[in-house]
């Protein structure tokens, strides 16, 4: 039964890396912002 614990656990965690990039793109600018200020 330890791999049910497992499984949500790594489910979790890809949730999260996942809420937290969707996050950041959706921030005034995002990766877009950032790409046009190194080519300035």
């Amino acid at each position: 039964m330890w791999y049910f614990a497992w499984i949500l656990g790594v489910l979790l965690a890809c949730a999260f890396g996942i809420i937290n990039v969707m996050w950041y793109e959706f921030q005034e600018g995002g990766f877009d912002n950032d790409i046009n200020e190194l080519q300035d």
